[in-house]
């Protein structure tokens, strides 16, 4: 049988990602030596140390002599596991202690001529001429960790196990330490899992201190075990952390970062038993260095997971991460590299920060630090470094150099003894300075070796770059001739095309071979290497050869899914599926082999191999079952074989039905669709094919569902409506004329998920040519891929409708001539990848589309944006213009007005601009004349176009319309003129503010208001200088309604705006007003009356052209007698005259504006309605009194002045019900009637005391008191009598009416005045004299916070009549009736205000000034 060729470099990465949990089963023919066995063993090792060069391997040659299978498999179980299990513990064993024997000789040889070469007479610090080395071993072996050190004087060497001293009497005959010659070195005997650490050796002497580290790792046999004690529990057969078995689930994998951001490795896995309090143990690694928890790295295991965290990350965390869990097998390990990029650069261009910085403690004097120097490609070549330092809990830095030093070390003097500090570095070009480096951690012992070589080191040799995967690529380099203390190697790639290099890596990898990862699949790459020392880089190495980036060449996996497809009794026709992996390039051929289902050896069918993966195998016998395996051959070489096929028996087909179809394909996989394909069975029935049954079912399901009602009548469908994510199986079964064919073999399962990157196929025409395509761009690709183009799902022979062209991943189909045969579905695959295809349907409509936009192309236009148009600019100008998609300088143009061409001239300006595509014509005199239709023919190249403006009638005369309208408002502006016109806008009082703004003033200009053409003179002067000017209205109401006019003027001319408050500005401005009142509105409050109870609402300002409404059980109100509704300028209020008890309930008060309402409720019932209505009862009692008491109601004069010797009579109206009495006095004392003095009362109205011959006697003061049961009134008249001769005496003016108390006399109430009848005509006054205010009864004062519930001016005094001749008689001027009556007012509630008046009264407006 052939053999399975595998690439150098597969089988080295096989090496390093070796996982010791595997299996290994080692056949042998026959039984060697122990010492054969272990020459062996050392001569593999060589061979895969040797790494030699990639072969490709050829197809396999068969041979008839070949040892059957089934004797193969006969000596592979001949023998028993413990015995071949025994016989490998025993090679290694030998094996190891063979090869360890041979090295520690052969570095002793070493070692001692080297001592040799050493002058004993020279001082010099230590330093390890051979260091250790990790060990890998076994439980319970011993192990010898050796060092070589040298330095005079002889250093002491202590060894340490991690951070802590060996101890040899900790454990006795557990440690042996021995020193010869200068080899030093420690024994560890019988192993176990504990003593798995890092072991160092630090040697010391006068002149400084080397140290040296090493890895042993101990492994556990399977099966093998030590028995422990769970502390705190009885002893038991414990569970320890290595007995657990441990399978990882999902490992990190390459995981790219960036310097000064935050990573986490996560390795999953299952533990049984699975413990909270004992998870696995688990150890992480750095490029084989054991790390150790830090603020660096996090470390964590738990949960079924092991994570590494790197919270801030660094360019020194770069390297090859290795997880190691131990388990009961020994150890799991996964490992994959981290890439750490450089960070932003503090300054553009700036290098990135140097890495790996240490200090040594050489002396007193001063530190050593050391660094790695950062890679560099686009940044400038790095002139030197800054060292800085700070003491340890400081956080202040201090820069240790003036100048930067150019290597990658500095002595740091000037520290102070017996302090601890950190160093950081960072590096300096031209560009600026980079960020710093990790600050070092603690002082490690390192020096300078003697006769150290100064320089970079020379360029690396020649650099090979093969393939690893899809997205990696193996990179191996000659190491430098002259690597001067070399420390590591920088790594770049170039894409194909591009001039930029970019990093591979941003730490010094020590190694000469470093896989790439992050490539981009398909895409060609060169690579160059750099040498790093501490003295900076090497120059670069020469570029390797261009690679194609793709996974590299392997042998095939195994086909599968043989399936019989016919038989006709001598021969069978067999079909069977691709391999899963092709090992990335085609599969040239297919090698079957037959046998017998009775017998164990196969036979190679004696045929070419098959390049279809279809094969008629003839020559077979009747009646006889046969087993098939088939293998698959590319140029790596031929694959595993598959697996057995179940038997077929030849036997002839003769069923009416068709066989199975076969070779089930998807393409076209998205989410919740794709495409399946097959193809049609090779035996057909006993009729002709006419239809196919598709059925599909989730994996692992049985239950199949056809995918449609009918049979499909052609070998595809589209399958919609899956489920994204989940995976599906298909099979196919063919139909004829008898029915329903043999089901075929079920598809691989698909899952329904696009592929990365999948694009779709684009249908276009091209700019240039006009031809209409097909275009499509792959997701991915590989370097033997090809581009498969099918119509209806046929591939598409060469035709003259069509041609193809592609490259790279590009793929572009063009129509010669499409036309109505064109139509149809379009697809294209890409061979040798995951499925990458996509379709196109073009329809005819869309075929219609491309046709006229390709006719376009061909036969261009200029392309215009916006067509010719027009508009109207400042000072009246017209400007005629449009605007194209693009142009070029060579555009020529005309316009052209009703058929004759427009050319520059006086009033006419023509241009055009490319980079905005506009041309233009401006017209600057714009009349009647230019009415018409306006062309632009334009020609740009071999393009053209033209469009056309029509302005004539209607359209025309708006244009002119609004030319002279700008024309006028240019001419306007010249003078002082209104930037802004007349506007309104309430402000927070509800005054109404008209304003306007103002340009181009000066003080000269002047400003008026007019209403209605009638000026309106303000208090103060508007101020022009200002900018604006505002007229306030105050109490706004419907009388506020006119037009109002505001001018400006001065020399340079004159502006008017004017403002109609009216329509619906009236609304608006009471709208505005509502808005702001019904917001200030307060809640309802309860004021008694005489008349009824009345409901206040206190808002900034109410007329009742608001829009207001008042509602009663949420029925709205209207005003009548019953309910009576008003308001004043502060409030509106709502009166219930007489209620009763159908007038509880809630009353509201509803204030619109233009959005909305404003609303406030009281709700009038129980102990409100009760206070209520008692506080009306006594107020209408009172009121009752107050309109029936006793009273004067006119006749008397204040001041009376007569002459001795006259008669005088004072004669007065009284009203009252019941009829008042009526008493006299003068000077406080009753007047009795008499015959000087005669008192008479007429009718219970009229009431009169007549003094006849008066004398002086009789001056004094006279009073009437008028009083029934309710009460009455107390006035008083002043009498003066002068002697014949004498001057009139001054009347004694001002004397008001003042209370009085006449004797036994009731409390009055308010002066009641009553109709006043015709006074006799023989009583006149005979000297008239102003009257003197007149003297009332006292009446009931109310209490301070009472007001009386209607307001009235008070009433006019009582003069009397003009001077007239003197009669025989004095007669008092007729009286005149009160409008009204007064009645006090009791005292309101507290959150009760004075009433207003009836509704019919309005609150009077301001005069407008």
């Amino acid at each position: 049988m052939p053999t399975t060729a595998i690439p150098f470099y597969q089988q080295k990465q096989k090496h390093v990602h070796h996982h010791s949990t595997k299996k290994v089963v080692q056949t042998h023919s026959s039984r060697k030596s122990s010492s054969k066995s272990v020459r062996k063993e050392q001569a593999e090792a060589s061979t895969a140390m040797a790494e030699p060069a990639y072969t490709v391997p050829a197809f396999k040659e068969r041979n008839a002599d070949d040892v059957p299978e089934y004797q193969r498999v006969a000596a592979h179980c001949g023998k028993g596991l413990a015995e071949l299990q025994k016989e490998l513990t025993r090679i290694k064993v030998a094996t190891h202690t063979t090869v360890t024997s041979l090295a520690i000789t052969r570095e002793v040889q070493e070692m001692m001529s080297i001592k040799k070469k050493i002058s004993v007479s020279a001082d010099k610090a230590p330093e390890f001429l051979v260091e250790l080395r990790a060990h890998t071993l076994w439980e319970k072996m011993p192990v010898k960790l050796f060092c070589t050190v040298g330095g005079n004087p002889a250093p002491i060497v202590k060894w340490y196990k991690g951070d802590k001293p060996v101890d040899p009497l900790s454990a006795p005959g557990k440690y042996k330490m021995e020193s010869k010659y200068g080899v030093h070195s420690l024994i560890i005997s019988r192993c176990t899992m504990s003593d798995t650490a890092q072991y160092s050796a630090v040697a010391t002497n006068t002149h400084g201190k080397a140290t040296t580290k090493a890895t042993v790792t101990v492994k556990r046999p399977a099966g093998v075990g030590d028995l422990a004690l769970l502390p705190g529990s009885v002893p038991i057969t414990p569970t320890h952390p290595s007995k657990l078995d441990v399978t990882l689930l999902d490992a990190f994998g390459v995981t790219f970062g960036t310097e000064g951001g935050s990573c986490k490795l996560v390795a999953n896995m299952v533990v049984v038993p699975d413990l909270p309090n004992l998870p696995p143990d688990v150890m992480w690694f750095r490029d084989e260095t054991l790390l150790a928890p830090s603020k660096w790295a996090e470390m964590s295991v738990g949960g079924g997971a092991a994570s590494l965290t790197f919270p801030h990350l660094n360019k020194d965390d770069e390297g090859l991460y290795t997880v190691r869990i131990w388990c009961k097998d020994g150890t799991v390990e996964h490992r994959a590299y981290l890439f750490v990029k450089d960070g932003a650069p503090s300054v553009a261009g700036a290098p990135g920060a140097p890495m790996d910085v240490k200090a040594s403690d050489a002396n007193k004097d001063y530190v050593m630090v050391t660094w790695k120097p950062p890679n560099i490609t686009t940044e400038g070549a790095i002139k030197g470094y800054f060292v800085d330092r700070r003491k340890v809990g400081s956080t202040d830095w201090v820069q240790c150099n003036d100048s930067p030093v150019n290597i990658c070390k500095y002595p740091v003097s000037g520290l102070s003894v017996g302090h601890s500090y950190h160093f950081r570095v960072r590096a300096v070009n031209s560009a600026g300075i980079s960020i710093p480096s990790r600050r070092s951690s603690g002082v490690s012992a390192l020096h300078s070796a003697a006769g150290e070589v100064e320089g970079v080191p020379s360029a690396p040799g020649k650099v090979v770059a093969t393939r690893n995967t899809k997205s990696s690529v193996f990179v191996q380099w000659d190491a430098p001739k002259h690597p001067n203390n070399l420390v590591g190697y920088y790594i770049d790639a170039c894409m194909q095309g591009a001039k930029t290099w970019v990093p591979c890596n941003h730490r010094p990898y020590k190694h000469t071979r470093f896989v790439v990862h992050g490539l981009v699949q398909g895409e060609t790459y060169a690579f160059r290497v750099q040498a790093v020392n501490t003295y900076g880089l090497s120059d670069e190495s020469q570029e390797s050869d261009p690679l194609f980036v793709d996974a590299a060449l392997t042998a095939p996996s195994a086909p599968h899914g043989i399936t019989m497809l016919s038989c006709d009794g001598s021969s069978m026709t067999l079909a069977w599926k691709r391999p899963k992996n092709a090992g990335g390039t085609k599969i040239k051929a297919y090698y079957v082999d037959k046998r017998e289902a009775s017998t164990l050896r196969w036979r190679e069918i004696k045929t070419a191999p098959s390049k279809e993966r279809v094969l008629k195998v003839e020559n077979l016998t009747a009646g006889v079952a046969y087993e098939f395996k088939i293998q698959a051959g590319n140029l790596a070489g031929v694959g595993v074989p598959s697996e057995p096929s179940k038997p077929f028996l030849c036997e002839a087909w003769t069923m009416a039905e068709p066989g199975p179809a076969y070779d089930i394909k998807f393409s076209e996989v998205r989410d919740h669709s794709m495409i399946v394909q097959w193809k049609a069975p090779v035996y057909t029935g006993q009729g002709p094919v006419t239809g196919y049954v598709l059925e599909k079912a989730k994996k692992g399901s049985k239950d199949f569902v056809a995918v449609t009602e009918e049979a499909i009548n052609h070998r595809f469908f589209k399958v919609k409506g899956l489920e994204a994510g989940a995976a599906y199986v298909f099979r196919v079964r063919a139909v004829n004329e008898h029915g329903t064919g043999k089901a075929s073999d079920v598809s691989d399962s698909v899952v329904a998920k696009a592929l990365a990157g999948t694009k779709e196929i684009v249908c276009g025409v091209d700019e240039e040519t006009g031809d209409i395509f097909l275009s499509f761009e792959a997701c991915e690709i590989a370097e033997s891929s090809k581009f498969a183009w099918s119509k209806s799902y046929k591939e598409i022979a060469d035709s003259g409708r069509v041609t193809i062209s592609s490259g790279g991943k590009h793929s572009k189909l063009t129509f010669t001539n499409p036309e109505a045969a064109d139509l149809g579905i379009y697809s294209v695959a890409v061979t040798d990848t995951d499925g990458v295809s996509a379709s196109h349907k073009i329809t005819e409509e869309d075929l219609k589309k491309m046709l006229e936009l390709s006719y376009n192309i061909r036969h261009p236009i200029v392309p215009l944006k916006i067509t010719l148009s027009y508009e109207v600019l400042e000072k009246g100008h017209v400007r005629f213009w449009l605007q194209c998609l693009k142009m070029s300088p060579a555009v020529s143009y005309r316009f052209i007005f009703n058929k004759k061409e427009v050319v520059n001239g006086e009033g006419i300006k023509i241009s055009h601009d490319v980079a905005t595509g506009v041309i233009q014509m401006m017209v600057e005199h714009f009349t009647r004349d230019n009415e018409g239709s306006y062309t632009v023919q334009i020609t740009d190249g071999k393009a053209k176009n033209q469009s056309s403006l029509v302005l004539v009638g209607d359209v025309f005369k708006a244009a002119l319309k609004e030319a002279d309208f700008q024309r006028k408002e240019f001419v306007r502006k010249q003078g002082p003129h209104f930037s802004e016109y007349l506007s309104f806008y309430v402000d927070d009082d509800c005054t109404v503010m008209l304003t306007c703004k103002l340009a181009n003033v000066k003080k000269e200009t002047t400003f008026h208001w007019f209403k209605d053409d009638e000026e309106i003179v303000l208090d103060v002067a508007p101020n022009v200088m200002s900018g604006s000017c505002t007229l306030p209205i105050p109490m706004f109401s419907r009388k506020d309604q006119g037009v109002y006019k505001a001018t400006l003027s001065d020399d340079r001319g004159k502006d008017t705006s004017a403002f109609d408050i009216s329509g619906s500005v009236f609304d608006d401005i009471i709208n505005a007003i509502s808005h702001i009142a019904g917001s200030s509105a307060s809640e309802l409050v309860l004021q008694c009356t005489p008349e009824g109870i009345r409901l206040q609402c206190y808002m900034k300002y109410f007329t009742e052209e608001m829009k207001s409404h008042w509602f009663h059980k949420d029925v709205k109100i209207a005003s009548s007698e019953k309910m009576r509704i008003g308001g004043t300028a502060e409030m509106a209020w709502m009166q219930i005259c007489e209620p009763t008890d159908k007038e509880k309930g809630h009353y509201t008060i509803e204030i619109q504006d233009a959005t909305m309402s404003h609303s406030r409720t009281f709700d009038l019932s129980g102990q409100a309605y009760a206070d209520a209505y008692a506080e009306f009862q006594r107020l209408k009692a009172a009121a009752f009194a107050e309109k029936n008491r006793g009273r004067v109601v006119g006749g008397l004069p204040d001041v009376v002045t007569i002459m001795e010797k006259k008669s005088l009579s004072l004669t007065c109206t009284v009203w009252g019900d019941p009829t008042p009495e009526v008493t006299w006095f003068k000077n406080e004392q009753e007047v009795v009637s008499d015959a000087h003095n005669k008192i008479a009362f007429e009718g219970g109205k009229y009431a009169s005391l007549n003094i006849n011959t008066v004398t002086v006697e009789d001056s004094g003061k006279y009073s009437i008191n008028v009083r029934n049961k309710y009460g009455g009134e107390f006035v008083e008249i002043t009498v003066s009598v002068y002697k014949h001769g004498d001057d009139v005496p001054e009347p004694k003016l001002g004397q008001t009416t003042k209370p009085g108390v006449p004797p036994k006399s009731p409390a009055p109430a308010a002066r009641v005045k009553s109709p006043t009848p015709t006074p006799p005509p023989s009583v006149k006054s005979p000297t008239p004299a102003p009257p003197p205010a007149r003297v009332k009864s006292p009446t009931p004062t109310p209490p301070p916070s009472v007001k009386s519930p209607s307001p009235a001016p008070p009433p006019a005094r009582v003069k009397s009549p003009s001077p007239a001749p003197p009669p025989s008689r004095v007669k008092s001027p007729t009286p005149t009736p009160p409008p009204s009556v007064k009645s006090p007012s009791p005292a309101p509630p507290r959150s009760a205000k004075s009433p207003t008046p009836p509704r019919f009264t309005k609150s009077p407006s301001p005069a407008r000034k």
